[in-house]
């Protein structure tokens, strides 16, 4: 009987069309793996499990997450999908539904909503129940999965029954996925999963960020549960069940030998002998996950480096005084016209600009080097098929999401139809196979939630309702990261802290893989070393002021990822979150950077989180400083680095707003502290638009407002709010050349047709104003360069690209979130363009751009330019705008901006059409409240 090869790296399951190869030398072991299917629950014809009577949304809570709840799969499962293309149970049966709403919107009413989303009732009706299980044997909890969607219903008679179930459910969703990431949290995920380079890329860019020793790692948990009293107390307690509840189902898999079929293919398991292990999991395999989640989603700010080598490349070009206000008027920290969260004026100010900055430290012109983070590198990284894009894919896609967590919609009981609050929101955290989140219901002693859970993380439920609420979150961005100039001393690896020369402390890692033939990964290793300061890990080398000086990274989070796990908690208690008060109340005891968003039957609120800082008088929080006690955080203690945070008050909030709209946009007026683009035109105007409207209508369903999110899902930013005032300015003198004319004949068509990246028909695989989009996609890049290069000159002009990309369309590679990732139009240059071109019209603009720079002020000559490079993107054939992948053959439009799963498992799904819209996502409208 021939062995089953191992394949050493998650690369090998993302490449599909290799499989042939290895079946061809395993064919018994498909034999034999098919005898290792899961074992087969107690399957429940009627089931005891009911609709629960503390739910009070009368039937109106809906959720989806795709691409399915069922993330597991055996080894036998995993060829077949490979091979043939079929399916477990539930792993992609939430995926047609919600790509099918980009179809079916428009027609959209209330009874309808549920053919594209879950019912997310408490409960599961007995004629609907699939399998119940009693975990471990256990008589204090059961796990009821529903026919339609799987989804784990956790019922618990005691709290550690309750948790130990939660634990036995995450495993049997997401096993391997939480291995994965317990692995790319410590950075060791190659010497677990192999080679190749994306999961080099992951494990690298996560630990440069977070680089833990195990010591660190349980101080966490010792600190996090110490300070937080009897709710600490009560969290290390379910952390420890929920622990017991995974463990058991890894031993329950093992001996009944339908574990993960991963755990084979990477060699950690033998197909024929059962032989290896899976490890348990342990506490600190938790924070692990944390710091992972929380580098994604909720850790906003940092780039001071990278600013400060735009102001000075600003400077370079137009002398100190005037380079300066180039770079102000670029950078947009308190935008006039930006769209905001709290609208009604309240202001919330934070890292606003000081009148005279003190203690900047900008790096001398040329000196800045990036900290090397790899060393002893042997071996081969992958042949130039691996590292191509779908080598890189899923991890450029994966570091991309924490720009784009969201979004939200919410409007008040004032405005709709019931009189009850409407919300329709949700996390936009990628697209992957299996989901990074996981769907579960969970009741128990002091716990009643179903919602969308962090994989790993779901002892409670992190996204989703209560009994009488809902709650959902987007990734808010405020800046609650710093940049320090640490002066060297003695050598390289010494730095002055207070007077006194210090040690930096080396923190390594090791990491080999086994060989390979089947997929270009050779055999190799290498050593990721990271040096950390007081003033946190050592990112970049330079000189300031000819001193030698190494900028270090400092989080509030750092060495915190475990404390948000008490507002989570709060959550998920019915008897602590009962009011817009008590839920705010919650999520300030989360600190990572997230906007929330709340409803019950009669009120909706806001709240945005995050331990922010309070920063020394004087200093600007754009730039670095230099690492002395003045210019320190108020009441920093290295320690445990903690710190003076502004209060509760002075966060972003409000309750009852009339509406409430958040697509990473600013949060409200003078919070000055939000990532580079939040000026005139942000994605955010795409939501503001529609609800504003709607709000003011006012009769608004849950059909109305879904229908508003899912046009603006479709929407392309930059059509919609910029390309009419391109147009005007074309169209200022006859357009006489016969193929800018035809180019510009179509683009008005698709404006005025409402500017939507549309299917012609339900699956058609073709747009609506195809030319029109193949036109926009090759116009933007080329007219953004012709209109601000020349002005900028080009290092200033690269520069400003470094701190922000100038276009995020969904087909764009180039794009910071990678292509075929969904979120799209976060991070452009539209209110450049925009704030540019009406400046040339001689429109009013607030907050403008320090100079004119399309033509030079000149409308005649910004004319020419825009004709110009119309022209050249109207030439250009789809096969070159659209240059085919691994996904798509070259020309292939609607491919090029589809939504790939991002197989993390073995695992794969189809293609399905663009949308712009939370990954999780909940429609609600509670009938009453307790």
């Amino acid at each position: 009987m021939p062995r089953c090869t191992p394949r050493t790296t998650l690369d090998r399951l993302r490449t599909p069309r290799r499989f042939p190869k290895f079946l061809k030398a395993a064919s018994i072991c498909v034999l034999v793996a098919g005898l290792l299917s899961p074992l087969t629950q107690a399957a429940a014809a009627g089931g005891t499990a009911g609709l629960a009577a503390n739910d009070y949304c009368g039937g109106q809570c809906s959720d989806i997450l795709p691409p399915g709840e069922n993330g597991n799969a055996t080894l036998a499962q995993i060829l077949l999908n490979q091979v043939f293309g079929t399916q477990p149970d539930h792993a992609e049966d939430q995926l047609g539904p919600y790509s099918n709403l980009a179809a079916g919107y428009s027609t959209l009413t209330d009874d309808k909503i549920n053919t594209f989303f879950n019912d997310a009732s408490f409960g599961v009706a007995s004629d609907q129940v699939a399998s119940t299980t009693k975990p471990g044997g256990r008589t204090d909890v059961t796990i009821v999965r529903d026919k339609k969607s799987g989804v784990p219903h956790i019922t618990g008679t005691t709290r550690y029954g309750t948790e130990y179930g939660a634990g036995y459910a995450a495993a049997q969703d997401r096993l391997w996925l939480m291995d994965v990431f317990r692995h790319v949290g410590r950075g060791q995920l190659t010497s677990f999963a192999g080679g190749a380079p994306s999961n080099q890329g992951l494990e690298q860019e996560f630990w440069r960020n977070a680089p833990y020793t195990e010591a660190d790692l349980q101080a966490q948990i010792d600190s996090a549960t110490a300070n937080a009293g009897a709710r600490g107390a009560q969290a290390l307690a379910d952390a420890n069940a929920y622990l017991d509840g995974i463990n058991s189902y890894i031993d329950a898999s093992d001996s009944g030998r339908y574990f993960p079929g991963e755990y084979v293919l990477t060699g950690h398991k033998d197909a024929i002998t059962n032989a290896g292990t899976i490890d348990h999991f342990k506490l600190t395999d938790l924070v692990a996950l944390a710091s992972v989640i929380g580098a994604l989603f909720g850790s906003g700010g940092g780039g001071e480096v990278n600013n400060a080598l735009s102001l000075l490349a600003a400077q370079s070009q137009y002398g100190v005084t005037e380079g300066t206000k180039v770079w102000e008027s670029f950078r947009e920290r308190n935008d006039p016209e930006a769209a905001l969260t709290v609208h009604d004026g309240e202001s919330f100010p934070y890292a606003t600009k000081p009148d005279t900055a003190q203690g900047e430290a900008l790096p001398d012109a040329g000196s800045v080097a990036q900290e090397p983070l790899v060393y002893d590198r042997t071996g081969s990284a992958g042949t130039a098929k691996a590292t191509g894009a779908s080598a890189t894919a899923a991890a450029t896609t994966l570091t991309s999401a924490k720009r784009g967590m969201s979004n939200a919609l919410v409007v008040s009981g004032k405005a709709t139809a019931s009189g009850h609050p409407i919300a329709v929101f949700g996390p936009q955290t990628g697209y992957f196979a299996p989901q990074l989140l996981m769907l579960q219901e969970i009741q128990g002693p002091g716990l009643s939630a179903r919602g969308a859970s962090f994989a790993g993380l779901s002892m409670y439920v992190e996204l989703g309702r209560g009994q009488d609420y809902s709650w959902s979150a987007t990734t808010s961005g405020q800046d609650i990261i710093d940049t320090y100039a640490v002066e060297l001393c003695q050598d390289d690896y010494h730095y002055l802290y207070h007077g006194t020369c210090t040690a930096m402390d080396k923190v390594e890692r090791t990491n080999s893989w086994k060989p390979t033939t089947a997929d270009g990964t050779a055999a190799g290793s290498y050593r990721m070393q990271v040096y950390r300061t007081k003033y946190g890990p050592v990112e970049y080398r330079a000189t300031v002021g000819g001193k030698k000086v190494a900028y270090t990274t400092l989080r509030s989070s750092y060495m915190h990822e475990a404390d948000s796990i008490i507002g989570f908690q709060m959550l998920n208690d019915p008897d602590y979150v009962k009011s817009p008060g008590t839920f705010q109340s919650a999520v300030q005891h989360i600190n990572y950077t997230f906007n929330w968003f709340y409803a019950d039957s009669a009120h909706t609120a806001y709240y945005n989180s995050g331990d922010n800082p309070v920063r020394a008088s004087g200093v600007d929080a754009e730039f670095p400083v230099w690492a002395q006690a003045a210019y320190e955080w108020q009441n920093w203690d290295p320690a445990t680095n903690t710190a003076a945070y502004t209060p509760a008050s002075a966060h972003p909030n409000s309750v009852d707003q009339d509406y409430y709209i958040s697509w990473n946009n600013k949060q409200a007026k003078d919070y000055t502290s939000a990532p580079w683009g939040d000026g005139s035109v942000h994605r955010g105007n795409l939501l503001e638009d529609r609800v504003k409207k709607l709000a003011a209508a006012g009769g608004v369903t849950r059909s109305a407002l879904t229908r508003a999110m899912a046009d603006a899902a479709l929407a392309d930013l930059r059509a919609e709010d910029v390309l009419p005032k391109l147009l005007q300015v074309v169209k200022s003198s006859p357009v006489t050349d016969t193929a800018a004319a035809a180019a510009v004949t179509k683009l008005s068509d698709w404006v005025t047709a409402g500017a939507r990246r549309k299917e012609t028909s339900a699956g058609s695989k073709t747009y609506a104003n195809a030319d029109a989009i193949r036109i926009l996609d090759a116009w933007w890049p080329l007219m953004v360069k012709a209109e601000f290069a020349p002005g900028l000159g080009t290092d200033l002009y690269t520069a400003f690209t470094a701190n922000l990309p100038i276009d995020e369309s969904p087909s764009a590679a180039h794009g910071p979130t990678g292509a075929h990732a969904g979120s799209s139009f976060q991070y452009g240059w539209w209110s450049y363009v925009d704030k540019d071109i009406r400046a040339v019209l001689g429109q009013p603009v607030q907050g403008g751009l320090a100079q004119k720079y399309c033509g030079g002020g000149s409308l005649s000559a910004c004319r020419d330019i825009l004709i110009s490079t119309l022209k050249t993107a109207a030439g250009l054939t789809a096969a070159q705008v659209y240059p085919g992948d691994d996904q798509c053959s070259a020309g292939d439009q609607w491919c090029a901006d589809s939504i790939v799963q991002r197989a993390l498992v073995g695992i794969k799904h189809g293609r399905i059409t663009w949308q712009n819209r939370p990954t999780y996502q909940q429609v609600v409208e509670y009938t009453s409240h307790r």
